[in-house]
């Protein structure tokens, strides 16, 4: 009996679909990149089809999907940011279901998981980051630099705090994006070996066959496991970029 061995982490490999390089830069069409225009896709499918479909009176399925979604942010702006928030509610809405659809495609057999790369869930959280600095300066000038001084601090301690909150503040993308890469991929990586072990067990036959339906209802627990962690992980990284969104307006 001959059985392919696969590595763990073969799931993660990035395969270059079209290579095109421009000086310095790549736009190689890759899967990677594939799996992210279908998340756009998906998107604007989901907003368009929520709007086209259902009547005046009688919603549709998808539009009271859509108006739990719009409760949820709603309430979590609320909540986090205050009435101050409101004008970022489609952003904070898009962000939400951005990261909730990359790690439930990703969820799909033999489909790929865009958020289980440190190379898109960092460049994600460091665009918004970097937006939300932005907002800062924009809302308050320069006066936002005072945000790296908490009020009342002795002057003798103000430089050390004044670095470490910029240490801080700049830790915020990395952790973010590291948070959501090792949760995505540390699941993706247990379903891998528990079904490749109960795969080689039913195989075996005999004694180990039947040993084999143990690893079988581990993969079961575990993929309801990774749904809910799927949904859980754009819970928090949404809650902590209104957490920042905030910070930004009200300055502590």
């Amino acid at each position: 009996m001959n059985l392919n061995i696969y590595s763990p982490v073969e799931q993660f490999a990035i395969i270059c679909y079209l290579r095109f390089n421009l000086g310095l830069f790549d736009f190689s069409w890759t899967n990677s990149s594939l799996y992210l225009s279908i998340i756009a896709l998906l998107l604007f499918l989901f907003s368009t089809i929520l709007f086209i479909q259902g009547g005046l009176f009688v919603p549709s399925r998808w539009q009271l999907v859509l108006e739990g979604v719009y409760e949820f942010i709603t309430g979590l702006i609320d909540q986090q940011i205050g009435l101050e928030g409101k004008p970022y509610f489609f952003l904070i809405f898009a962000v939400f279901l951005t990261i909730l659809l990359a790690n439930l495609i990703g969820m799909v057999p033999y489909g790929f998981t865009t958020t289980s790369h440190l190379a898109v869930t960092v460049g994600f959280s460091l665009s918004l980051l970097i937006g939300i600095t932005i907002m800062g300066f924009q809302k308050h000038g320069l006066h936002f630099l005072s945000f790296f001084l908490p009020k009342g601090v002795p002057l003798a301690l103000g430089s050390l705090l004044v670095l470490i909150e910029i240490v801080s503040y700049l830790s915020r993308p990395i952790s973010l994006g590291v948070r959501l890469f090792a949760n995505m991929m540390a699941g993706h990586i247990l379903l891998h070996i528990l079904s490749g072990f109960a795969y080689a067990s039913f195989c075996a036959g005999g004694v180990l066959m039947l040993a084999g339906i143990f690893p079988f209802l581990a993969v079961i627990a575990v993929t309801l496991l990774e749904f809910l962690v799927a949904c859980l992980q754009a819970y928090v990284l949404t809650t902590l970029i209104a957490i920042y969104m905030h910070d930004s307006i009200a300055l502590h």
